[in-house]
Protein backbone atom coordinates (compact mmCIF):
# COMPACT_ATOMS: atom_id res chain seq x y z
CA UNK A 1 0.00 0.00 0.00
CA UNK A 2 1.33 3.42 -1.00
CA UNK A 3 0.08 6.84 0.01
CA UNK A 4 0.62 10.17 -1.77
CA UNK A 5 0.29 13.54 -0.07
CA UNK A 6 0.52 16.74 -2.07
CA UNK A 7 1.32 20.19 -0.72
CA UNK A 8 2.54 23.63 -1.72
CA UNK A 9 -0.59 25.07 -3.24
CA UNK A 10 -1.69 28.60 -2.57
CA UNK A 11 -2.43 31.97 -4.14
CA UNK A 12 -0.09 33.66 -6.58
CA UNK A 13 -0.33 36.58 -8.98
CA UNK A 14 -0.12 36.24 -12.73
CA UNK A 15 3.49 35.84 -13.79
CA UNK A 16 4.54 34.47 -10.41
CA UNK A 17 5.91 31.09 -9.38
CA UNK A 18 4.92 28.25 -7.09
CA UNK A 19 6.29 24.80 -6.28
CA UNK A 20 4.10 21.83 -5.52
CA UNK A 21 5.38 18.75 -3.72
CA UNK A 22 4.01 15.23 -3.42
CA UNK A 23 5.53 12.82 -0.92
CA UNK A 24 5.10 9.06 -1.24
CA UNK A 25 5.09 6.70 1.71
CA UNK A 26 4.56 2.99 2.13
CA UNK A 27 5.13 0.46 -0.65
CA UNK A 28 7.46 1.23 -3.56
CA UNK A 29 7.06 0.51 -7.26
CA UNK A 30 9.98 -0.64 -9.38
CA UNK A 31 8.45 0.66 -12.62
CA UNK A 32 6.04 3.56 -12.56
CA UNK A 33 4.96 6.90 -13.92
CA UNK A 34 4.14 9.94 -11.82
CA UNK A 35 2.02 12.82 -12.93
CA UNK A 36 0.34 16.03 -11.90
CA UNK A 37 -3.26 16.55 -12.92
CA UNK A 38 -5.33 19.71 -12.74
CA UNK A 39 -9.07 20.01 -12.26
CA UNK A 40 -11.34 23.05 -12.36
CA UNK A 41 -15.12 23.34 -11.86
CA UNK A 42 -15.64 23.65 -15.60
CA UNK A 43 -13.16 21.12 -16.96
CA UNK A 44 -12.48 17.44 -16.45
CA UNK A 45 -9.28 16.42 -14.71
CA UNK A 46 -6.41 16.90 -17.16
CA UNK A 47 -2.81 15.83 -17.02
CA UNK A 48 -0.35 18.71 -17.08
CA UNK A 49 3.02 16.99 -16.52
CA UNK A 50 4.26 13.45 -16.17
CA UNK A 51 7.53 11.61 -15.60
CA UNK A 52 8.55 7.98 -15.87
CA UNK A 53 10.72 6.12 -13.39
CA UNK A 54 13.39 6.32 -16.10
CA UNK A 55 13.23 10.11 -16.07
CA UNK A 56 11.35 10.79 -19.30
CA UNK A 57 9.08 13.81 -18.98
CA UNK A 58 6.04 14.99 -20.86
CA UNK A 59 3.95 18.16 -20.67
CA UNK A 60 0.59 19.37 -21.82
CA UNK A 61 0.91 22.00 -24.54
CA UNK A 62 -0.68 24.59 -22.25
CA UNK A 63 2.18 24.41 -19.74
CA UNK A 64 5.22 23.65 -21.90
CA UNK A 65 8.07 26.01 -21.16
CA UNK A 66 6.43 27.18 -17.92
CA UNK A 67 6.06 24.08 -15.71
CA UNK A 68 8.79 21.62 -14.75
CA UNK A 69 8.17 18.18 -13.26
CA UNK A 70 10.92 16.40 -11.35
CA UNK A 71 11.39 13.58 -8.89
CA UNK A 72 13.79 13.17 -5.99
CA UNK A 73 13.68 9.40 -5.65
CA UNK A 74 15.82 9.42 -2.50
CA UNK A 75 13.22 11.61 -0.80
CA UNK A 76 10.35 9.86 -2.61
CA UNK A 77 9.09 13.30 -3.55
CA UNK A 78 7.57 14.53 -6.79
CA UNK A 79 7.74 18.22 -7.60
CA UNK A 80 5.99 20.58 -9.99
CA UNK A 81 7.55 23.99 -10.53
CA UNK A 82 4.99 26.45 -11.87
CA UNK A 83 6.53 29.54 -13.46
CA UNK A 84 4.98 32.46 -15.30
CA UNK A 85 1.57 31.30 -14.11
CA UNK A 86 -1.64 32.46 -15.76
CA UNK A 87 -5.19 32.72 -14.40
CA UNK A 88 -6.13 29.62 -16.41
CA UNK A 89 -3.65 27.63 -14.30
CA UNK A 90 -6.05 27.97 -11.37
CA UNK A 91 -7.39 24.66 -10.13
CA UNK A 92 -6.90 21.74 -7.80
CA UNK A 93 -3.65 19.92 -8.53
CA UNK A 94 -3.45 16.19 -7.86
CA UNK A 95 -0.38 13.99 -7.93
CA UNK A 96 -0.82 10.44 -9.15
CA UNK A 97 1.22 7.29 -9.60
CA UNK A 98 0.67 4.53 -12.15
CA UNK A 99 2.28 1.20 -11.30
CA UNK A 100 3.92 -0.58 -14.22
CA UNK A 101 3.71 2.43 -16.51
CA UNK A 102 6.66 3.12 -18.80
CA UNK A 103 5.30 5.69 -21.27
CA UNK A 104 4.03 9.23 -20.81
CA UNK A 105 2.62 11.54 -23.44
CA UNK A 106 0.80 14.87 -23.48
CA UNK A 107 1.46 15.41 -19.80
CA UNK A 108 -0.15 12.19 -18.61
CA UNK A 109 0.01 8.42 -18.52
CA UNK A 110 -2.66 6.30 -20.19
CA UNK A 111 -5.62 6.41 -17.85
CA UNK A 112 -7.21 3.08 -17.04
CA UNK A 113 -4.26 1.00 -18.23
CA UNK A 114 -2.50 0.74 -14.88
CA UNK A 115 -3.14 0.54 -11.18
CA UNK A 116 -3.46 4.22 -10.22
CA UNK A 117 -2.90 5.88 -6.87
CA UNK A 118 -3.99 9.46 -6.20
CA UNK A 119 -3.11 12.10 -3.65
CA UNK A 120 -5.83 14.32 -2.13
CA UNK A 121 -5.02 17.44 -4.14
CA UNK A 122 -3.75 20.92 -3.37
CA UNK A 123 -5.37 24.16 -4.60
CA UNK A 124 -3.69 26.79 -6.76
CA UNK A 125 -5.28 30.18 -7.36
CA UNK A 126 -3.77 32.61 -9.84
CA UNK A 127 -5.04 36.15 -9.60
CA UNK A 128 -4.87 38.65 -12.49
Amino acid sequence: YMELVGSGGGSVQTGGSLRLSCVASGDTYSTYCLAWFRQTPTKTREGVAAITSGGTTSYADSVKGRFTISEDSAKRTLYLELNNVKPEDTGHYYCAAAEGCTVVSGGTFQRGAYLELWGPGTPVTVSP
